[in-house]
């Protein structure tokens, strides 16, 4: 594919000026820099971008082989290197069609690097002004790449990157005509040339590869949707494809009426996704979105009918999941995941099982039909599962390949019984062994155990001990850098901002941010039983936290004449953050909603993150309808935290935040306190969840590894750690087989194995030694699975709750006991509390000071306020005893 022009993006640099970000897409390529330096940034970067656009990178600014290896696994489409690297990454495994390599003029000139340009995909020569390029070098070496051939088919590009400020379309033209692909900043460049004149038109620089045999000077063009599907045939000109990327959507040049707006007045408009050409450069293609009914006038998909294949199942299914009949199989198909999950499971296996091209094709068109209707579920795109694809393409290490333990016994099981089956059907006796071995108990499974690290407290020294206390590493700086471009836009940009945010990483579209009281009926349909266990969980936390509500002021009289009074108020506007998504906790709202409610703040404000469709769970708008909710915030992440903090034109502003979340969502928290703009503050800082269980030698290993899953199973980041004291070693390995038998069954195995990573077992000789080494940690939930739990309890000097004894699991305290599930993390339980009544509440001091008190106090003031040199604090209160004793 022909790329007329590749802009060089700063990533770090604050746009003010040029090509804005989200405009990138639409040129298909960027070219961004490494250095050791800024290598963690960019990896961010390309994670997060590689699926919207290909990332080229600058990688000649002595990064390791490693790190080049990691940035084209994260999704680099190519590297540029220098010839030291070629040769080291190509025996890595990395193909010419990943690397570019960079030279300059005279390295280029003398013939010495075609070795290196036979292992690279082309080469790239540093800054240079067009003047000093050699047309004769230019050709030569263009007749060199076209003449080689890549293995993977085309021919290899020639990069050169410009020092001048907004090169002229003249000069680009001049550029292509020596087959040279140019190299821009993107700040050199403008989608809209009548707000920023003097910078390089994208449109111009994209035409300046185009050329046209038309009389009209039109240039041919095919419009596909993201699939590559061809929706139709049009003709561009310059000044539509100027308003198509000035706008970010289909305009086209009608012959007969000027520009056309597709879709302006039937509703059927067009999203651009990007404009490329072909590889002559005389046909343009315009990727988009298509909204409404279809590209054609007569209201089908495309031009050439209706779609086929997987596009048509996708829309088939969309339709299918918001029009099925209750009760129907389709809407249970989609309303019920395990029926579903039975469904994948029983056609894989059907799929595995065939024999014959047809029964395989008729068994993997079943397998794909349950998989689409899983994706479309959960409100993805089959152009987010065709993305994903093409990032696992772009992968260059491997792994080992692997099936999970689990499906391999369970293959030899099957296999060994579809064997002895087929024996008795041929009269052929099998041999006992072989017929069904016996399988290995759990302990003597060594491959995949999920098991937790071991320590004995006599064998650590203190620092080795110290490092125990140490919480799994949080790249904050990296974090925060992501971060810190959100908010900065929610707050400069409001709604717009919102919105676009919510659509780019919840995939859903909105009209609005705000869902207003009162809600409707139609958005808190639950079932009764669903209904009844939010209510007992709501009364339950209610009542727990009205009975931390301060009943009467402070009042104390320090001496006669004097009395000092402290009364609560609630804090007025609260901001109820709800992780959300794919996830439903209504079990967070109540904890966040209830005490706002009991505390009496004026203005509650939820923010949670929607649906693809737009909506909300149905528990959360139902929890929120019970608290008396003002208002819910229709988006997740740092940008919500933002929209709550600054407020936006439909989001109050809220005074103090609320609410677990990510590390995104932390790192806002923290953004937005630490900026007095924002005039907020937050309930306490956070880190990943965490539990440490107390048990000895009568613990029950059943419950003690439940709890630790409990809290492995939140996320990769989370810590269990187990305190044995005083425990024998075959009751140490109950435990842990407990572990991975319980968590070799969860739906969440795999996130539990990376949690019980950095997880681990503390071996201590007594219950003093456990509890010290628990008050240093100082855990979230602490749990003391030990006989008389409670006679501990006065022993604990730093944990966000505790549960006491084998009948209290953390799973109650999470959902309906009363106390708050909102807890400090990451040892800030030294320093914090949970969220309660009186985080919703503000303290006020007052004094009262009659004659007589002012006269016992007076002098001491005076003195006091003479020493700090406050000459007016002093005189405050001589003047008034001077007047006193007159």
């Amino acid at each position: 594919m022909l790329i007329p022009v590749l802009p060089l993006v700063d990533i770090e640099a604050k746009e003010t000026k040029g090509l804005p970000r989200e405009s990138l897409s639409h040129l298909g390529h960027v070219l961004i820099t490494a250095t050791p330096a800024n290598y963690d940034s960019i990896l961010a970067y390309t994670k997060s971008n590689s699926r919207t656009y290909n990332i080229l990178i600058d990688a000649s600014s002595e990064l390791s082989p490693d790190q080049a290896i990691t940035l084209l696994d994260t999704g680099a489409s190519r590297l540029f290197v220098t010839k030291l690297e070629v040769d080291s990454l190509t025996d890595l495994g990395v193909t010419p069609s990943r690397l570019v390599l960079e030279c300059d003029q005279e390295e280029a000139a003398s013939g010495d690097m075609d070795h290196y340009i036979e292992k690279t995909s082309g080469i790239y020569m540093r800054p240079a002004h067009a003047s000093q390029l050699s047309p004769e070098l230019c050709a030569t070496l263009a007749k060199k790449l076209v003449n080689s051939i890549l293995p993977t088919g085309g021919n290899r590009d020639f990069f050169v990157a410009f020092e001048e400020e907004g090169p002229s379309p003249k000069e680009l033209v001049a550029a292509h005509m020596l087959s040279i692909t140019p190299i821009v900043k993107a700040e050199a460049m403008t989608n809209d040339p009548k707000k920023e004149p003097g910078l390089l038109p994208i449109a111009s620089a994209i035409l300046s590869a185009a050329k046209t045999d038309r009389p009209d000077g039109l240039f041919t063009t095919l419009v596909v949707n993201e699939a590559g599907v061809a929706l139709g045939l049009v003709y561009s000109s310059e000044e539509s494809v100027k308003e198509s990327l000035r706008t970010g959507t289909g305009v086209y040049q009608s012959r007969n009426r000027g520009l056309w707006y597709k879709g302006a007045t039937s509703g059927s408009t067009q999203e651009l996704i990007r404009v490329d050409l072909d590889c002559d450069g005389d046909c343009l293609r315009f990727t988009v979105r298509q909204k409404g009914k279809g590209f054609c006038h007569e209201e089908t998909e495309t031009c050439f009918g209706p779609l086929s294949g997987l596009g048509h199942l996708e829309n088939t299914l969309i339709a299918r999941r918001s029009s099925a009949p209750t009760g129907s199989y389709t809407a249970r198909l989609f309303s019920d995941a395990h029926l579903l999950r039975q469904k994948i499971m029983e056609e894989a296996e059907e799929l595995c099982d065939a024999e014959d091209k047809d029964e395989v094709a008729w068994e993997a068109a079943d397998l794909i039909y349950f998989a689409l209707t899983r994706v479309v579920a959960m409100g993805v795109s089959l152009s987010d599962v065709e993305r994903n694809l093409d990032a696992k393409s772009k992968k260059v290490s491997r792994r080992k390949g692997d099936a999970k333990a689990k499906w391999v016994e369970a293959t030899k099981d099957k296999e060994t019984a579809s064997g002895v089956e087929e024996a008795k059907k041929e009269g052929i006796a099998p041999q006992p062994k072989e017929a069904v071995p016996a399988v290995k108990p759990v302990e003597k499974v060594e491959e995949g155990r999920i098991e937790m690290k071991h320590y004995v407290a006599e064998k650590l020294d203190e620092k080795e001990r110290k490092a125990l206390l140490q919480r799994p590493v949080q790249k904050t700086d990296q974090i925060m850098g992501l971060v810190t471009p959100i908010v900065s836009a929610i707050k400069e940009k409001g709604d717009a901002a919102l919105l676009e945010y919510t659509e780019k990483f919840d995939k859903a579209k909105l009209s609005s941010p705000v869902l207003r009281a009162p809600f409707s009926e139609e958005l808190m349909k639950l079932s009764q039983e669903t209904k009844e266990a939010i209510d007992l969980a709501f009364e339950n936390v209610k009542k727990f936290h009205a009975a931390q509500m301060p009943t009467k002021p402070l009042v104390v009289e320090t001496m006669p004449g004097i009395v000092c009074s402290r009364f609560a108020r609630p804090i007025n506007r609260v901001g109820l953050y709800i992780p959300g998504g794919t996830a439903v906790l209504p079990s967070t709202a109540t904890m966040l909603g209830v005490p706002a409610m009991v505390a009496g703040c004026k203005t509650i404000v939820m923010a949670s993150p929607p649906r693809a469709d737009g909506s909300l769970s149905p528990e959360i708008v139902y929890v929120a309808h019970k608290v008396g909710c003002e208002a819910i915030v229709l988006a997740g992440g740092a940008q919500a935290v933002a929209a709550l903090a600054y407020g936006t034109e439909s989001v109050p502003k809220v005074d103090k935040i609320f609410g677990p979340g990510n590390q995104f969502v932390t790192a806002a928290k923290m953004l937005v306190q630490n900026d007095l703009s924002a005039l907020v503050s937050i309930d306490m800082p956070a880190g990943p969840s965490e539990v440490l269980v107390i048990a000895d030698e009568n613990s029950e290993p059943v419950y003690v590894a439940s709890d630790l899953l409990s809290q492995a199973e939140h996320g990769a980041d989370s810590q269990v750690i187990l305190i044995a004291v005083e425990m024998s070693e075959s009751k140490r390995k109950a435990i842990e087989d407990e572990v991975h038998k319980q968590a070799s069954g969860l739906p969440r195995v795999d996130i539990i194995r990376k949690s019980i990573a950095h997880s681990y077992i503390y071996s201590v000789k007594d219950m003093d030694a456990a509890m010290a080494f628990s008050n240093a940690y100082a855990p979230e939930h602490l749990i003391l699975h030990v006989d008389n739990a409670s006679s501990l309890v006065d022993k604990v000097e730093s944990a966000g709750s505790i549960f006491v004894g084998q009948y209290s699991p953390e799973s109650c305290g999470d959902y309906a006991s009363g106390t708050n599930h909102s807890l400090p993390t990451y040892g800030f339980a030294n320093t914090y509390s949970g969220v309660n009544t009186g985080s919703y509440l503000k303290h006020i001091t007052s004094q009262e000071l009659t004659r007589d008190g002012l006269m016992g106090i007076g002098r001491a003031v005076m003195r006091l306020a003479d020493i700090e040199g406050l000459h007016a604090h002093r005189d405050a209160v001589r003047l008034r005893l001077e007047k006193l004793e007159n």
